[in-house]
C-alpha cells in the first residue's frame, strides 16, 4: 500500500482499526515518510511534544514542516542545562515553541511526590493539545519494556487524539548515528552520563551495563510519567 493510498483510505475521524492498519504499514517505511503523511493528514491540528532529551525528531520534524508547533512541558523543575539546550534549539530551528508550565494546582504536589507528574506534565499537555487531532511523540520501543509493544500510530484514550510515534522502530544506536551524522548539537547532560533526562531532583546518570532509564525515579516504584500509558 503507497503512502498516497494510505492517505485516501483514512479520514481525521478514523477509527482504532484503520490506525492499526496504518501503523502495519509504517513499520519499514523512512521516518519522514510518516512524518509527512501525518502533516498532510492533521495539517495545523497536529503538534509535536519534545522532552528535548535529543532532537532528532524536531531536525526531522521541521525538514519536513518547518512551522510545525513544538510543545515543550517545563515542569519548573528542569535541570538548567535542559532550559538553556531549548532555548538554543529554540533559536537553531526557529521553533514554533510553546512551552506549557504547571497550573497553581501543582503548588501541592512538588516534583518527586505520587501525582507530581499528573499536575506538572500531563494536565499542562492535556490542555495545549485541546482542540488538535494528532501529537507526535519520540517515543522508541527500546526505551524499555513498558514501550516495547508502542505502534507507529494509534488512537490515544488518555488524551482523546491520534499519536504518532515515528521513531518508534529506532534503537539508541540509530539515534545516536543521526545525531552524528547531522552532526546535531547533544544535550549538555548526555556526555556526563544522563542516557535519560527529566526533572533534577528524580534525574540521576546510570552506569556502565545499567538500562538508559533506570535514572528516572530511581528508588521509587515508578517508571513512566503518565503521558504515555
Amino acid at each position: 500500500m503507497t503512502e498516497i493510498s494510505v492517505r485516501e483510505q483514512v479520514q481525521p475521524t478514523m477509527s482504532a482499526e484503520d490506525l492499526a492498519l496504518v501503523s502495519k504499514e509504517f513499520e519499514s517505511a523512512p521516518v519522514s515518510s510518516i512524518i509527512g503523511w501525518a502533516v498532510d493528514l492533521f495539517g495545523d491540528s497536529l503538534v509535536l511534544a519534545a522532552s528535548f532529551e535529543d532532537i532528532v525528531l524536531i531536525d526531522l520534524a521541521t525538514r519536513v514542516a518547518p512551522g510545525i508547533e513544538v510543545v515543550f512541558l517545563d515542569t519548573e523543575a528542569h535541570f538548567p542545562e535542559t532550559l538553556s539546550f531549548v532555548e538554543s534549539v529554540r533559536a537553531r530551528y526557529d521553533l514554533n515553541l510553546t512551552v506549557t508550565r504547571p497550573g497553581p494546582e501543582a503548588l501541592a504536589h512538588p516534583c518527586g511526590s505520587d501525582k507530581c507528574c499528573q499536575f506538572r506534565k500531563v494536565e499542562p499537555l492535556r490542555r495545549a493539545i485541546a482542540g488538535k487531532a494528532a501529537w507526535m511523540t519520540s517515543l522508541k520501543r527500546s526505551d524499555g519494556p513498558t514501550r516495547a509493544d508502542a505502534p507507529i500510530v494509534s488512537w490515544d484514550s488518555s488524551f482523546g487524539l491520534v499519536k504518532v510515534n515515528p521513531l518508534a522502530t529506532w534503537t539508541d544506536a540509530d539515534v545516536a548515528s543521526y545525531l552524528a551524522d547531522r552532526e546535531l548539537p547533544v544535550h549538555p547532560l548526555i556526555p556526563r552520563g544522563y542516557q535519560s533526562i527529566g526533572c533534577a531532583p528524580t534525574t540521576r546518570p546510570v552506569t556502565l551495563g545499567e538500562a538508559p532509564r533506570s535514572g528516572r525515579w530511581s528508588g521509587l516504584d515508578k517508571s513512566e510519567c503518565g503521558l504515555h500509558v
